[in-house]
C-alpha cells in the first residue's frame, strides 16, 4: 500500500495537515469516514451550492486515495472486490456531479458506512 503517496494526496487536497498520521489503519479509517461525509453532503447539496464543487472534489481524492491503497497482490480477491465497490461509488459521484436523477449516493452511503464498521473492528 502506498500511504505516503494517499496521505499526500489528501494533504493536498484538503490541506488538513494529516502529517501526524502514520498509522495505515487510521488513514484508511479517516479517508472512509471523509468519503462518507462528502456522500452525504451530497445527497442534499444543489446546483448552486459554494461548497458543491469543493464537495465534489474532496470525494473523489477519497475515492482515489482508497484505490490507490490497495494492494492486489497481497489482498487478491479482497482488493479487486474493494477496487469494484470504489469504482462503483466513483461512477455515482460522477453522475450526481452531471447533476443526473439516477446518481446512486444512497447506495454509496450504505456500503461505505458498512465497510466503516467492519474496520473498526479490524484492528
Amino acid at each position: 500500500m502506498n500511504y505516503a503517496f494517499a496521505r499526500q494526496q489528501y494533504k493536498q487536497s484538503t490541506r488538513a495537515g494529516l502529517t501526524g498520521i502514520s498509522d495505515p489503519h487510521e488513514m484508511i479509517a479517516l479517508t472512509l469516514n471523509e468519503l462518507s461525509r462528502c456522500l452525504k453532503k451530497l445527497q442534499g447539496i444543489n446546483q448552486k451550492d459554494a461548497q458543491r464543487n469543493v464537495t465534489f472534489s474532496k470525494a473523489f481524492t477519497a475515492i482515489y486515495i482508497l484505490q490507490t491503497s490497495l494492494d492486489f497482490e497481497k489482498g487478491g480477491e479482497i482488493s479487486e472486490n474493494l477496487f469494484k465497490i470504489y469504482e462503483y461509488c466513483r461512477s455515482q459521484v460522477q453522475r450526481a456531479l452531471k447533476l443526473d436523477p439516477q446518481a446512486e449516493l444512497d447506495a454509496c452511503v450504505k456500503v461505505i458506512d458498512d465497510m466503516i464498521d467492519a474496520w473498526s473492528h479490524i484492528k
